[in-house]
């Protein structure tokens, strides 16, 4: 896998604002590639299956139909996500089981589905989970819940196949993109909490997973992500206060005086201090 030229590649979440630039990316580098997403169509001359991956039977046909048309598969790149906003002290509602579902077990039954064909091939498999996987943030707990178990169902993954198929997953931090437009609207922006980073990096981080001589692990986009990653992992307690500094911050500034799901968090900084 040093080339992607000739490649045979499943992109999901290919309608996406990475899946976008993951299908522009590798086609260029000469790769053959199909996408997966809700609805049926093309980006840019790639033909996308409409498919809910939510659905272990639609996803085990999509991916079929895939692999019979690439005529095997090299690569698979599950990049499909959503997020928004949910609350840890609160009971999960659909938004949160929406999460659970399209972050984590779409990628399940894509994976799972995919495994024949990538053994075959002694092919690739990169999940995209998120730096909140390793690093999670107040009020958006079903997102980096169901990061961090996709992480997890990765690690579980390399240990049953990957003497055969390389298994890594990359942790992006915050890039411009819609994912955010349901927090924003809640009122629970990620202004200010987080850096953003351009998707540029995002891309190049996945096709760097893609094409190394060996199969990579775990692969943070920036330098500043890899530090808080290392952070997050070693000194949790240490990351966890950096994360309280700057929600206090927040709080204090009546940045969330407005965000009905967070008055509980809102009521009980005030009460502390």
């Amino acid at each position: 896998m040093r080339t992607l030229s000739g490649r045979r590649v499943i992109v999901t979440g290919a309608a996406g604002t990475f899946g976008r630039l993951l299908c522009d990316r590798l086609t260029a580098e000469g790769a053959h590639v199909i996408g997966l997403d809700l609805h049926a169509g093309a980006v840019n001359g790639v033909p996308v299956k409409g498919c809910d991956l939510t659905d272990g039977e639609a996803a085990a046909s999509a991916v079929a139909q895939a692999v019979t048309d690439l005529g095997g598969l090299d690569l698979l790149i599950n990049n499909a996500g959503v997020g928004g906003p949910a609350p840890a002290e609160y009971a999960p509602g659909a938004a949160a089981r929406q999460q659970i579902e399209v972050n984590l077990m779409a990628a399940w039954n894509t994976t799972a589905a995919a495994i024949p064909a990538l053994e075959t091939a002694r092919g690739r498999v990169i999940f995209v989970s998120s730096r909140m996987a390793v690093l999670p943030l107040p009020l958006a707990a079903a997102y980096g819940v169901s990061k961090r178990a996709l992480a997890a169902y990765a690690d579980a993954l390399r240990l049953e196949v990957g003497t055969h198929i390389g298994v890594t997953v990359v942790y992006p931090s915050m890039v411009a993109s819609p994912i955010h437009d349901a927090s924003a609207r809640a009122g629970l922006s990620l202004d200010g909490v987080s850096r953003y980073e351009p998707a540029s990096g995002v891309i190049d981080a996945i096709v760097r997973s893609a094409t190394s001589a060996k199969p990579l692990r775990n692969v943070a986009t920036t330098r500043r992500g890899r530090f808080e990653m290392a952070v997050a992992r070693h000194f949790p307690a240490v990351a966890a206060a950096m994360v309280r500094k700057t929600i206090k911050e927040r709080i204090a500034a009546g940045d969330l005086d407005g965000a009905p799901l967070a008055a509980g968090m809102v009521r009980r900084q005030s009460a502390a201090t």
